[in-house]
């Protein structure tokens, strides 16, 4: 109890600093922030090792290039700061002890799979974005908030033509359909403006930019797509889709 007493400061700071690195760990696991930081690491191990080996001219350079390293790292992860306190002001800080119930996969699946085979069958556009580890904050404030379960029967409702949300897409995070009427962007690949309309080169190229999963449903032909890593593949059928919907929501 001595202990404790006499260093009730140093344990809040520890707790406090382990915290703060869980946040970070957890916001740049899987996304595209992880590679800049590998090169920010392998830079500051060159400047080391040139510290050692008397390379000079080599260490003045890394010494004036990691003399910005603040505002080196505020330009490279701005877009991933900008998310980590967004989050905290909605009181939305990812703790263990603090999640949410989540709703069970299987229910989730069949709920988006009954959606799409209904959309199918009434010839119903939709562009269904289901976020994984990359954030899709940007796309999420540009649509209309809806936080609310996953059924289905309220997707064809969003899709069913002539609805003010219609036309744009549905994202799906943290395992509820978090926005409704989000626009996405392009993709450039040439070969895909004549094959596929806007739906399908909305899904192309937010999956380029993510790690996300787009299911599509084309109004003119019926068909459901699945598009992943920037590639776009028809999903032959119902038990496909649910192995695809399987992999993406096991994260």
């Amino acid at each position: 109890m001595q202990f404790l007493t006499d260093n009730w400061r140093e344990i809040i700071d520890f707790i406090l600093v382990t915290i703060l690195f869980y946040q970070i760990i957890v916001r740049i696991k899987g996304t595209r922030a992880l590679p800049a930081i590998y090169g920010l690491v392998a830079l500051i191990l060159v400047y080391f090792f040139s510290r050692e080996l008397g390379f000079y001219t080599l260490q003045w350079l890394l010494e004036n290039f990691l003399g910005s390293l603040f505002i080196i790292i505020i330009v490279l992860f701005q877009r991933d700061i900008r998310e980590i306190l967004t989050e905290v002001g909605l009181n939305r800080i990812n703790l263990p002890f603090l999640k949410r119930k989540k709703v069970p996969n299987e229910e989730i699946i069949n709920e988006l799979v009954a959606a799409a085979r209904q959309m199918s069958h009434d010839r119903i556009g939709a562009l269904i974005v289901i976020e994984r580890r990359s954030p899709l904050g940007d796309i999420l404030r540009g649509g209309v908030t809806v936080d609310a379960l996953i059924t289905r029967a309220l997707l064809v409702s969003i899709f069913f033509p002539k609805t003010p949300l219609h036309d744009g897409a549905v994202v799906i995070a943290h395992r509820r359909i978090a926005a409704a009427g989000c626009i996405l962007p392009l993709t450039a690949q040439i070969n895909m403006v004549n094959d596929h309309g806007t739906r399908h080169r909305a899904a192309m190229g937010v999956t380029e930019d993510s790690d996300a999963l787009v299911i599509v449903v084309s109004e003119e032909r019926g068909t459901i797509s699945v598009a992943e890593n920037g590639r776009l593949m028809v999903s032959p059928s119902e038990m496909h889709l649910r192995r695809v919907l399987e992999v993406a929501l096991d994260i």
